[in-house]
C-alpha cells in the first residue's frame, strides 16, 4: 500500500468535490486499485506519488481522469429486470394513451456507465406492439465520464457483456456481429444520445416523461441526494416516472413523490400526478411470478403479458416482432434530435437553460 492518510483524504476530498461521489473511510484499497493504471501510464512508480504530483502542481486534465477513474460502471443489460418489466407493462402503455396526440415520449439515462441501461430501454420501445413506427422515442444518456461515453456511443460488447442479461431473441434482432464482439445495429444505436454530465452539477434540460436514475444515489450524501431528487422533479413531466435502484428510495430526502410498487419492481411519480389509466398487473397472475412476488422477465417474448393485452384496446397495435425479425426504424429511429432543445424547458431560478446541442 503507496497511500496515506493525506493522500487518501485529498482524492476523497477532490472527488467529492467533481462529482458529488463519498468515498468513506476505510476505502483506501479502492483508491490504490483503481489509480494504479494511471500512475503507471503517466510514468508514477506508485499511486503515492502521482497524487502528490497533483497536489504539488494542479493539472486539469490529470484530475479529471482520477474523478472518472473513481466512478463505478458496473452494469449489465436489462439490469434487475423488473424495471424493465414494469416499463414495459405499465409505462409505455400508460404513456401512449398520455401522449397520443405527439407520438413523442423522452427518455432520460442518467449515469449510463457504458450504455446498456440506455439501449435496454431502446430495444424495449421498439419491441412494445404500442410504439409503432409513427412514434418518436429519443432517448438521453449521461454520464460524467467521457472515456466511458465514447465506448458507449460505439455500441460494441463483448460476448460475456450480451451474456449477461440480455435474451437471446434481443441479441438476434438488435446486434450485429463486429468480429469477435457484438454491436448495436443502427436502428437502436440512433434513438440515444449521449452526453458527459455531472449530476452533482446544474443541469438544464427540457421536459422529460421517464428519469432512470438507477444505482446512483446510493453514491451520494443526504444532502446531495435531496438536491438531486429535487432537480430531477423539476425536469420530470407532472404525470412522468421516476426509475430508482432497488436499496435507493425519495422517502426522507424528497415529499414531492409517490411510490408505486408491484412485487419487487417500484417506479416513483411526482405527487399529484393523474392516477394511472393502466392496470397494475397483480402479483401472481400473468406476466409476474409468483415466487417472492418478482416480476418476471420472459426471455422469449420481449413485451410481457399485460402489454400484449393492452394493444387490442390502442389504435394502430402492432404485434411484437417474431424473434428472427430483423430491426426496423420504428420508434424514433430516424435520428432526429433538433426537436429536444425546443421542448419546452421547466422554470427554474438563476441564469437562464442553455438548450440542449
Amino acid at each position: 500500500m503507496t497511500i496515506n492518510l493525506s493522500a487518501f483524504t485529498f482524492v476523497s476530498d477532490l472527488v467529492k468535490q467533481d462529482s458529488a461521489i463519498i468515498i468513506g473511510p476505510g476505502k483506501e484499497y479502492l483508491v490504490e486499485s483503481r489509480l494504479l493504471p494511471i500512475a503507471r501510464a503517466e510514468g508514477y512508480g506508485d499511486v503515492g506519488a502521482l497524487i502528490a504530483k497533483l497536489q504539488m502542481t494542479p493539472d486539469v486534465r490529470l484530475r479529471q481522469r482520477i474523478v472518472e477513474a473513481m466512478t463505478t460502471n458496473e452494469t449489465s443489460f436489462f439490469r434487475d429486470r423488473d424495471p424493465f418489466t414494469l416499463l414495459n407493462q405499465v409505462v409505455f402503455p400508460e404513456l401512449c394513451r398520455r401522449r397520443s396526440a405527439t407520438h413523442r415520449v423522452t427518455i432520460w439515462s442518467a449515469a449510463c456507465s457504458s450504455g446498456q441501461e440506455p439501449y435496454s430501454i431502446a430495444m424495449s420501445a421498439l419491441d412494445h406492439p404500442l410504439i409503432t413506427s409513427e412514434w418518436q422515442v429519443q432517448i438521453l444518456a449521461t454520464d460524467i465520464s467521457e472515456e466511458i461515453l465514447q465506448r458507449a456511443e460505439n455500441g460494441r460488447y463483448s460476448q460475456l457483456e450480451v451474456n449477461r442479461g440480455l435474451p437471446a431473441a434481443m441479441l438476434v434482432r438488435h446486434f450485429e456481429r463486429a468480429e469477435t464482439d457484438w454491436r448495436v445495429v443502427p436502428a437502436v444505436r440512433s434513438m440515444v444520445k449521449f452526453k458527459r454530465m455531472n449530476l452533482g452539477d446544474p443541469f438544464d434540460l427540457p421536459f422529460m416523461d421517464v428519469v432512470f436514475l438507477r444505482n446512483v444515489l446510493i453514491y451520494f450524501d443526504s444532502v446531495t441526494k435531496a438536491d438531486v431528487l429535487q432537480r430531477i422533479r423539476r425536469v420530470l413531466r407532472p404525470d412522468g416516472f421516476l426509475f430508482l435502484g432497488g436499496s435507493e428510495t425519495t422517502i426522507g430526502l424528497d415529499d414531492g413523490f409517490e411510490r408505486i410498487a408491484v412485487g419487487n419492481a417500484t417506479v416513483y411519480r411526482p405527487r399529484g400526478a393523474d392516477p394511472l389509466e393502466t392496470p397494475l398487473p397483480a402479483v401472481g397472475t400473468a406476466g409476474l411470478g409468483v415466487a417472492a412476488g418478482r416480476v418476471s422477465f420472459p426471455a422469449t417474448q420481449p413485451v410481457g403479458a399485460a402489454a400484449a393485452t393492452t394493444a387490442a384496446s390502442v389504435p394502430s397495435a402492432r404485434p411484437a416482432p417474431a424473434a428472427s425479425a430483423p430491426a426496423s426504424p420504428a420508434a424514433g429511429a430516424t435520428g432526429s434530435w433538433p426537436w429536444l432543445s425546443q421542448l419546452p424547458i421547466p422554470p427554474r431560478s438563476g441564469p437562464p437553460r442553455q438548450p440542449l446541442n
